[in-house]
């Protein structure tokens, strides 16, 4: 009887006990937060523009270290060569033949640009359904305040910064949105250097991180900064480059004739505009800096991936030089430009408790992968409408990465452009809509990444596939028409 009695109080401990292993391991597994998320999109910085990327004029070095704990990416590409339609490319997971929004159209009279249609379906949105707190500090671009394109109306919980691309050309703008109300920025009227709006977007970023510490949030980081008007407050930051090179002063201000009159479009004259341009990529650095220290600060480091990357090329309005700082690090082209230079994007992620420290991937990537990426990150299943593959293997270093048939971009400005990559090649064909004749160039990457020596004429075929792709990767759109000639 002793040992019966025995036996049924060890049958009864067992039980107890792998019941409470079971419980403790679903609670565990029930505990696991979903990782925050915070994509730093910096504007028109070239690929060159930063010192793990070999700029050697000026240092960025809290972008280093983010490189350093983190992966650095040397094939990675922006969704287009300006602004609203690399946004919308990021938002929507799809490249420029298929996303809603492809140039940048004002809209005559209005603070804003052509908006995102209501049935777009955008990475906040994704994230919203699957529980994140979003939240958009910077510049959104892609509708005016109201419309069906807002930001607020396309998955984001909060929005602080420019609503319009023309306003954030300029750096003391009278007022920035939050949400759909005016922040009134005391003292500026766009000339008068009171409040440098980056700061204030910046506060709201941190504000926002630490509001929702507690809980998994998307924080969308599309700052202004390094674009157009070269100016930066006298602070500590341009003292540090006030006199370091030698400058030719801007003195012809640039001045747009579209865009709503309530725009003052006209870029300050500078003195020192490499001085300048520097200390704003620099300020930028400070930014990134900031919100690292402020992760770390609230303890929520090992669970946050921060991204860091950039809209499209180097631009060269209001005093920027991008063949003196190398912007484009040897790359063909800048802003505007469907070579290298114009879409190939620094781009660098920081994971902690996933991503090895001091990796580089030569994945090649680009903007519409970041919606599956992210999908399979948080758990959802990837949405049908994307042209992205999900590039969550080579964070983790794995084997089973799928790779692009092939990358495609169009860009219907200054006479139509397009470009495919596929594989090591690479077609750009300029003045598309406008010349029947016009001829794809193709270039090797592999052997001439500045894409210097045109090997159509001993590569027929490759042309003809490439040629096809440009023909099928693009889909009509009624709001960015794109024709062209019939060859």
């Amino acid at each position: 009887m002793y040992f019966r009695n025995q036996v049924l109080i060890f049958l009864v401990v067992l039980v107890a006990g792998l019941a409470s292993c079971n419980s403790t391991k679903k609670n565990k597994k029930e505990d696991v937060k979903k990782p925050n998320i915070i994509y730093i999109l910096a504007d028109d910085l070239g690929y060159g523009d930063l010192s793990c990327y070999g700029q050697e004029k000026f240092q960025t070095p809290n972008i280093d270290s983010l490189a350093a704990n983190g992966m650095k990416f040397t094939q990675h590409y922006s969704g287009s060569t300006v602004c609203a339609p690399s946004r919308s490319s990021l938002m929507t997971g799809q490249h420029t033949g298929h996303t809603p929004i492809r140039g940048n159209k004002e809209l005559k009279g209005r603070e804003g640009q052509t908006p995102m249609p209501a049935n777009s379906y955008t990475i906040a949105e994704m994230m919203k359904e699957a529980g994140y707190v979003t939240g958009a500090f910077g510049k959104w671009g892609l509708g005016y305040i109201g419309s069906e394109g807002d930001a607020i109306n396309q998955g984001f919980d909060e929005f602080y910064g420019y609503n319009c691309q023309r306003m954030a050309h300029r750096y003391y703008p009278p007022y920035l949105w939050k949400n759909d109300e005016k922040d009134i920025l005391e003292g500026n009227d766009w000339t008068n250097t009171v409040t440098y709006a980056p700061d204030n977007i910046q506060d709201a970023t941190l504000e926002f991180i630490e509001d929702n510490k507690n809980k998994p949030f998307f924080a969308y980081v599309p700052l202004v900064l390094p674009h157009a008007e070269l100016i930066s407050p006298q602070d500590s930051i341009f003292k540090k480059y006030q006199g370091k090179f030698k400058e030719v002063p801007y003195t012809e201000p640039y001045a747009s004739d579209y865009g709503p009159d309530i725009v003052k479009d006209k870029y300050c004259t500078q003195k020192e505009p490499f001085a300048a341009f520097a200390s704003m990529v620099y300020r930028t650095d400070v930014y990134v800096g900031q919100i690292v220290a402020k992760v770390k600060e609230l303890g929520i480091e090992d669970n946050t991936i921060i991204i860091f990357t950039s809209d499209n090329g180097p631009h060269n309005a209001g005093g920027a030089n991008p063949e003196f700082f190398n912007s484009a690090a040897g790359f063909r082209g800048i802003k505007r430009d469907l070579y290298e230079g114009g879409v190939r994007a620094p781009f660098i992620i920081s994971w902690p408790t996933k991503v090895k420290a001091g990796t580089v991937s030569d994945h090649v990537s680009a903007f519409w992968d970041m919606m599956p990426t992210f999908a399979e990150i948080i758990g959802v299943e990837t949405p049908s409408t994307t042209d992205g593959i999900s590039f969550l293997p080579s964070l983790l270093q794995q084997p089973n990465q799928k790779e692009h048939e092939y990358l495609y971009w169009e860009f219907n400005h200054k006479g139509g452009k397009q470009a495919v990559r596929k594989g090591d090649w690479k077609g750009v064909v300029y003045n598309v809509l406008k010349n029947e004749k016009a001829k794809i160039e193709l270039y090797n990457l592999a052997k001439d990444p500045s894409e210097s020596n045109n090997v159509a004429d001993k590569h027929p075929e490759i042309v003809a596939e490439i040629a096809q792709i440009m023909k099928t990767a693009h889909v009509d759109s009624e709001l960015f028409p794109f024709k062209p000639k019939q060859k």
